[in-house]
């Protein structure tokens, strides 16, 4: 058995005129969670599709857990889990009826089901509420449904795309706790998302931009590894005048706003800080701290895809 449970090679998907994959290479160690991390349009979803044998590839190849996509689909299904950013729940049916449909879909019956079941609500935290319309839930309840119904046939990876999008931040952190146990029992998991705290969950990472990989490896190597230049970090009164005048001196790859503190990225940027501490002086700007610091995945992603868009 392969210690790969997803080989991607050389992958592209076009339609028509149109390249939504462009040549994408990777690899999915079993049991390890795998985040792709890109804006909307960027070509998740439908990488993830044709992983999934719902969309054949224009040329390169794929594998999920041994299974050729093209060739394999069925197979593919059977052993895997499924949970779109649409939950894809019955909304006039009870939590319980949900599970009943999911797990009759996915050909669990009988005791296996009920046991499933009570797995699934137990770890959903929906003990109780077993009777009750799904539409009457709220997104972090839903989202948490909708995972016990993508696993209750005990799949061996789970493909989630976009699963935490419009949910609250608590739901979130718990549906990522949910996400560990899952990994920690042997499932691979493969998640979508835009969100960057997100991706510092996961244990290795693939950025995707215009539908080609940019940069790839765990959260530590990527900023270790893939940042053009240094962050200088300014925590500072008036942030848009700083923002500004900083724009206008022309000596930076990036300047934005974090939070309430602004980002300044370039080569050797430490030996701007005279000049820059200066110039907001001289604009009025009270400068609190002003501090070379470790990058974030933001960062890297916005650095990486700066560039990717100058290459292309």
């Amino acid at each position: 058995m392969s210690e790969y449970a997803v080989e991607v090679v050389d992958l592209t998907k076009r339609f028509g005129d149109f390249t939504a994959v462009d040549g994408v290479t990777f690899e999915i160690r079993r049991g390890e969670i795998f985040g792709f991390l890109g804006p909307n349009g960027a070509g998740k979803t439908t990488t993830i599709r044709v992983l999934l044998g719902l969309l054949r590839p224009t040329s390169g190849r794929a594998s999920v857990l041994g299974y050729d996509v093209v060739r394999q689909p069925e197979e593919i299904r059977k052993h895997i889990g499924y949970m779109s950013q649409r939950f894809s729940l019955y909304q006039d049916l009870t939590v319980s009826e949900n599970l009943d449909f999911y797990g009759r879909t996915y050909g669990v019956r009988g005791e296996r089901l009920r046991e499933r079941k009570q797995f699934a609500i137990g770890m959903a935290g929906l003990e109780g509420r077993e009777r009750e319309l799904t539409r009457n839930l709220s997104g972090g309840w839903k989202q948490r449904l909708a995972l016990g119904a993508a696993i209750l046939h005990e799949p061996e990876m789970l493909f989630l795309d976009e699963p935490t999008a419009g949910v609250d931040p608590i739901s979130r952190r718990t549906f990522w706790d949910l996400l560990y146990r899952l990994a920690e029992g042997g499932t691979t998991v493969f998640v979508t998302t835009h969100y960057m705290d997100e991706a510092e969950h996961c244990q290795a990472l693939a950025f995707i931009h215009g539908g080609r990989i940019i940069a790839q490896g765990s959260p530590e190597e990527i900023k270790l590894h893939k940042m053009q230049g240094q962050v200088l970090e300014i925590d500072c009164t008036q942030p848009d005048v700083a923002i500004s005048l900083l724009r206008d001196m022309g000596l930076f790859e990036e300047v934005a706003l974090y939070g309430a503190l602004i980002h300044v990225v370039a080569e050797g940027v430490a030996e701007h800080k005279p000049r820059i501490a200066q110039a907001l002086a001289e604009a009025s700007v009270q400068v609190h701290t002003m501090d070379v610091i470790a990058p974030s995945l933001e960062d890297v992603f916005i650095s990486n895809v700066r560039n990717h868009v100058v290459e292309g």
